[in-house]
This record gives C-alpha cells, structure tokens and sequence, in this order.
C-alpha cells in the first residue's frame, strides 16, 4: 500500500520519522501546519497518518471512532496490537496511550477501498484549514492566536451503511464552533458518498486554542502564508 514510504515496521512496532511524516501532511493531505514540519520544536505526527496505518493493518469497520490522547513525537515505536479488539489502543513502549481507535460492524480488508477511503478522508482533512475552518472562525468573530496557533485534531468517529462501495468520496454538510473562554470545540459534519448515493456519515473534531476577537487583517496574512508554503513546497 503506497502507506509504506511514510513509515518503517520493527517487529511490532510502527516508527515513523520527522521527514516522513512531513512528507505524508504536505504530500497526501495538503497540511502546511507547522507543527508537522521536521524542524517543529512541537513537532508531532499527523493524526491521520496514524488512522490511516491502523485502517491497513486492520480493515475498514462500518463503525469507528477514533481519539487521541498524546502526541506522537518524531521515531517514537508505537506498538501495534497484534489482533483489533473492540477497541485498538496505540501506546509506546512505556504504555502510555496515544490513539485509541473503537470499532464496530462488517469489517472489509479490501485494499482498493482502504486506500481509496484512507485517501479521501485526508485530503478532505486537510481541507479543513483554511478552506472550512477560517470561514467559521469569522462566522462567530473569533480566532486562534496567530503567533502560537494551536489547532489540535481531538477526534473523528463516522458509520456506513454498507462496505460495497465503489468510490468513496467527503462532503462537508456542516461546521460548528463553540467557545468557552480561550477554548474552542470546533466539529466538522461530513457525508461519505459512493457517487450521489450517501452511504454514511461522520464528524471530526478539533480544539482551537489561545481564542481571541478576529482579525480580518491578521488572518488574511495567516492564510496568505499557508498559500505562499503551500505553492512553493516541492517534493524532495
């Protein structure tokens, strides 16, 4: 699966480096955050980079909710349970969690559907800044502070209806924001489609940090600047 150039495997652990876990946000999912750039001193490893690997080694379930509870930092081992219990926790090996992964349902392990599903829940993912979420934030006149912005992926859970689909593909049907004090719990409501026929749906969650009143000015330069990163990138 094309998974492989974005992560090793040592016995039962999955490592994955700073470059390739740059390489899968920019590359795959259109995800200039900084806090994926190899020199990040908050470096972490994309969420979906994780879900996607667990999707391949696991299958695809009608039912899944995904969490994370830490961030993944540059060549840590992470252990992979070596069958999917009903819930799939993801730790190092010092046993401190990360992800936790819960699933139900018929569970396909087709692997033109995992990758074909792997790649439009990312690059939908990585749509959500700025294309979904700054059009939100000004909605409610509310931002991230831009001179430490902390947009964090909390968790993301979605049904099928079925498994016999042909080509998944995302739309959004909703984005919410609510805000308590500095905090913000932003979720994003899609529908996966196989053609023009919904065939599930599902929601992603994020938390906005450091909210302050917005700034049209100030959030014009953000994205200018995502755009700017986003054009010059070139794949090594």
């Amino acid at each position: 699966m094309f998974l492989d150039e974005f992560h090793t495997v040592s016995d039962d652990k999955i490592i994955i480096s700073a470059e390739q876990a740059s390489r899968f946000a920019k590359e795959v999912a259109g995800d200039f955050n900084p806090i994926h750039d190899p020199d990040a001193k908050r470096f972490c490893v994309p969420g979906d980079l994780l879900f996607a690997i667990t999707l391949s080694k696991y299958g695809l379930s009608q039912n899944m909710a995904v969490s994370f509870s830490g961030m993944v930092g540059r060549d840590l081992p992470i252990v992979m349970p070596t069958k999917a219990d009903e819930a799939i926790e993801l730790k190092d090996e010092n046993g401190k969690l990360y992800t936790t992964i819960e699933h139900s349902g018929d569970v396909s392990h087709n692997e033109s559907l995992i990758s074909a599903f792997i790649r439009n829940y990312v690059e939908f993912s990585g749509q959500n800044f700025p294309f979904i979420l700054v059009p939100l934030l000004d909605k409610h006149q509310v931002m991230f502070n831009p001179k430490r912005p902390l947009v964090i992926y909390e968790s993301m859970s979605f049904n099928l209806d079925t498994l016999d689909i042909a080509q998944p593909n995302l739309e959004l049907v909703d984005s919410t924001l609510e805000v308590n004090g500095k905090r913000g719990d932003v979720h994003f409501i899609f529908a996966i489609k196989d053609g023009d026929k919904v065939v599930g749906k599902g929601d992603k969650k994020l938390i906005v940090s450091g909210i302050q009143p917005f700034d049209k000015v100030v959030m014009d330069e953000v994205v200018t600047n995502f755009n700017e990163l986003k054009a010059a990138y070139r794949p090594a």
